[in-house]
Parts: C-alpha cells; sequence; structure tokens
C-alpha cells in the first residue's frame, strides 16, 4: 500500500499541514519540526505526488534551461551553477540542449518542456526576438548572452566588451603588437564574438596600434578550428607575437598547434583567452584569460527568474544585468 502523507504526519507527530509545508519549503518552520517530517518521510519511503501538488499549486518548482551546446566547456560549467543556485532556492533545472536548431529553440517556448516549468533560462542562437515574443505566453523568461538584446526581455550576460578590451590591453601592454584574433566574425558588431572584437579593436585604437585585418581569423568555436585557424596563419607567414582566442577551447586549441610547430609560448608568441574554464587553469602552460563572473551570472540569473516567478521582480520592461569580469593573468601571457 502507498505511504500517505496522512502516514507521515503520524510518524512525526506533526499535522498534515505541517508536512504539506515542509513538502513545499515553507521558510517558517522550526528546524526540529522539520528535521523529524524528513526522517519520517525518509523512513517511510513517501514520495510526494509531483503532479498532484503543481495541479494545487499552479507551480512545479522546475526550472527550464535550454542552450546550445553541454558540451562546450562553458555552458557545461554554467548549467552546473544554475543547478546549484536553483536547488539553493528550492528548485530544479530541466536541460534541453538546441544544438542551435531553430525548431528545438521554438519548442521550447511552446511544447511541453515549457509546461512543466515554471520559468525558462534560455540561449537562443537562431530564432529572433520577435519569434520569442510571438510565444512567450504568461511563464517567465530570463535570455542569457548576446544573442538577443531587447528591452521586453530579462537578460543577464557579461561584459563581453570591456573584457576583451582589458586582455588586449594587457598584451599590448606586455609589448605585443601583432595580436591575432581567432573566433572573430567581423561582419558582426553584436553577439560574443562581435562584442569582444569591438573589445580589441578599441584597446588597439587607445593604444595607438594600426587595425590589420590579416590578424582576424574567422571559425566556429572549437578546439581544432583553434588549431586550424593558427596553423592557416602561419602557413601564410602572417606575423604575430600574441593570439588572443575569443574562448578557452579556441585558445587552447591555437597552443596546441603553436607548440607541435616549435613556437614557444609565451615567448615568442603569447596565448590569452575568454571563459576562465577549469582546464584553463591546469592547461601547459596555463592560460591567461578573461574570468566572466560565471558564478555571478548563475546566482544573478536564477535569482531574477524566481523573483518573477514568485512576483517579486514587478517591472513591466526587462531587467538588464551585467556580471563583473577579471582578468585571470597565467603563464601563457604573463
Amino acid at each position: 500500500m502507498a505511504v500517505t502523507m496522512n502516514d507521515v504526519a503520524r510518524a512525526a507527530g506533526v499535522s498534515l499541514k505541517t508536512v504539506s509545508n515542509v513538502l513545499n519549503d515553507y521558510e517558517f518552520i522550526r528546524p526540529a519540526t522539520k528535521q523529524r517530517v524528513q526522517d519520517a518521510i525518509a523512513e517511510l519511503g513517501y514520495e510526494a505526488n509531483l503532479t498532484a501538488r503543481s495541479l494545487r499549486s499552479g507551480k512545479t518548482r522546475m526550472l527550464g534551461l535550454v542552450l546550445s551546446d553541454l558540451s562546450a566547456p562553458y555552458y557545461a560549467e554554467l548549467a552546473s551553477r544554475l543547478m546549484k543556485a536553483a536547488a539553493q532556492r528550492g528548485y530544479r533545472v530541466l536541460v534541453e540542449q538546441s544544438d542551435a536548431v531553430a525548431d528545438v529553440e521554438l519548442n521550447a517556448l511552446q511544447g511541453p518542456f515549457r509546461q512543466l516549468t515554471d520559468g525558462l533560462l534560455f540561449t537562443p542562437l537562431i530564432i529572433d526576438a520577435e519569434a520569442i515574443a510571438a510565444r512567450l505566453g504568461k511563464k517567465p523568461l530570463v535570455m542569457l548572452g548576446e544573442h538577443i538584446l531587447d528591452p521586453r526581455f530579462d537578460l543577464v550576460t557579461m561584459k563581453n566588451e570591456e573584457a576583451a578590451a582589458a586582455l588586449t590591453a594587457h598584451l599590448l601592454a606586455a609589448g605585443r603588437r601583432r595580436v591575432a584574433v581567432i573566433g572573430a566574425r567581423p561582419e558582426e558588431s553584436t553577439g560574443s564574438p562581435g562584442l569582444r572584437l569591438n573589445g580589441y579593436r578599441k584597446a588597439l585604437e587607445q593604444a595607438g596600434v594600426p587595425f590589420d585585418p590579416a590578424l582576424i581569423a574567422p571559425c566556429e568555436w572549437r578546439r581544432d578550428n583553434g588549431a586550424a585557424a593558427v596553423a592557416a596563419l602561419l602557413d601564410r607567414g602572417v606575423k604575430f607575437d600574441a593570439v588572443f582566442g575569443l574562448n578557452d577551447v579556441l585558445a587552447l586549441g591555437a597552443m596546441h598547434e603553436l607548440l607541435i610547430r616549435g613556437v614557444r609560448v609565451p615567448d615568442e608568441v603569447a596565448v590569452a583567452g575568454f571563459d576562465d574554464i577549469d582546464e584553463a587553469r591546469f592547461a601547459s602552460p596555463s592560460l591567461t584569460t578573461v574570468s566572466p563572473g560565471m558564478e555571478e551570472i548563475a546566482e544573478r540569473s536564477i535569482a531574477l527568474l524566481l523573483d518573477r516567478i514568485e512576483g517579486q521582480e514587478t517591472n513591466s520592461q526587462g531587467v538588464h544585468v551585467e556580471a563583473g569580469f577579471q582578468l585571470k593573468i597565467r603563464e601563457s601571457a604573463p
């Protein structure tokens, strides 16, 4: 026979309402009482009927997270931090990988995935603001990243342009004058590639160093592309004394190619990245990079989404948040 809430209440010596409050993470419960109920739940093996609870409350206490590629280290680390931040507030996170496919992004806004969750953390790469607005519905949504900058939507992001300018300025201050950029898209002025390239160009201008298009190597943001881009620069005879990978995996791929080509890092060519993924600290040499405030991004995006869900954030316009950043100066570009 299935264990009921009444069984738990009798075992713990509390009311049915108290058991319900514990299951719903009601904050004003004495710790000793909460512990008795939790012990009774564990001893009896009680399993809450989440479907019934959500029908009564209108809440699932589940959040949706849509990211393009969980194999990318930055996204994997961000997802982990988001889950921990949500758990601290009594929520769980369902994750959907979009693979940058428009239909998957659209379905996340209207399909069963959306129905199972109280709010959505969303990193769209393909669909535009109008497509999102048309399907948004009443459940809150917080954008992550820079693909869509629209005042209608809540957004938590990083200081891409300022951080890229600061890292470029560091390379220039160390005497580097030919800084190659791996992963830029010269036709873009928004999104992460465009904003980081803007920051690079501003730092060059401030230092009086001319911009050279030959130093820009467009490519997708994967490790093998970082290696291939540097190989192409070397094979074309392009002179450079530093490499700025617009994310860490590009920089790590570039550094690997330089080392197998016999180019000394950082003596001949300095290498820097962006994101401060865990691997950056353990590379050899360790990678100089930008720490873009991933912990702050996770904490503030969860807080903003839950404030919307719980009615504490009432601003009808989108709230835009930019996390702070730090330069992590390591062996590859001291």
